[in-house]
């Protein structure tokens, strides 16, 4: 039977259908809900096995990127996540969803009340929207998205605020270290970028692309994997036929499948 996902929609979404056709095109049967819409109703979260958060602009970026679709998490939705979560169930945020998930405090790790948020996505380095085609390693072997990944992944980028910081510098080795880094921004051949533009579009820390959770089955990043998942998306088709995203959205639907 195939695994049933679980894709939010707020006011300004507007990759859903696309990470939906990735979703689905990998196996999975996915369902698209407006949070307006489950605020008021009385859908079954349990009976999904996937929780997915697209990108957007959600609520026109108001009070930031993804802050307002992060208070819908934590205000309207905490048991329905914090159920996902334990569950191990396969959760992802995509750009505008990365945003969410970080500010939020599912990212990258729960957050409890009062603590001090370790990790943020502000505004590019360029100081301007980033909309250009990057390259992705996976490196985490933690993370089920992203396990046993080897090929780069080329897609696109779209955002203002895709600027991975945190609070101490020392944070981001410790990451590193629990193998928290999903994805990092690379050149096309696969060398780390080192934070030089447009390699790295936004400025992340150490290139960071990517994060999971320390449970492995959240995943956060700002790139769009969902826009290529067909040979002729991508702008270099003829030399990278490989590099595509679809790998990864499988990688979660078997996930979901076997667990």
């Amino acid at each position: 039977m195939k695994p049933k996902a679980l894709i939010l929609f707020a006011s300004g979404t507007n990759r859903d259908h696309d990470v939906s056709d990735a979703l689905e095109l990998a196996g999975a049967e996915t369902t698209i809900y407006p949070v307006k819409y489950l605020r008021e109703s009385n859908v079954d979260w349990s009976a999904y096995q996937m929780l997915i958060i697209p990108g957007g602009f959600s609520y026109a970026d108001a009070l930031g990127a993804g802050r307002l679709f992060a208070l819908d998490l934590t205000a309207y939705f905490t048991g329905q996540v914090q159920n996902f979560l334990a569950a191990g169930k396969p959760v992802i945020g995509i750009c505008n969803g990365f945003q969410a998930l970080v500010k939020s405090g599912i990212l990258p790790e729960m957050r409890m009340a009062g603590e001090r948020q370790k990790a943020t996505l502000t505004f590019n380095q360029s100081n301007h929207f980033e909309c250009r085609w990057v390259t992705l390693k996976p490196v985490s072997q933690k993370c089920l998205w992203t396990q046993g990944l080897t090929a780069l992944i080329d897609c696109p980028v779209a955002h203002g605020e895709g600027n991975f910081q945190v609070s101490d510098p020392g944070y981001a080795e410790t990451l590193f270290q629990q193998d928290q880094v999903a994805l990092l921004y690379t050149y096309p051949d696969g060398a780390l970028a080192d934070g030089k533009y447009p390699m790295n579009p936004n400025g992340s820390i150490r290139d960071i692309a990517g994060i999971c959770n320390q449970q492995g089955n959240v995943l956060g990043l700002m790139p769009h994997p969902e826009n290529n998942i067909f040979p002729y998306q991508t702008p270099d088709r003829a030399n990278r036929p490989d590099h595509f995203g679809l790998p990864l959205f499988i990688n979660g639907v078997r996930y979901a499948s076997q667990s």
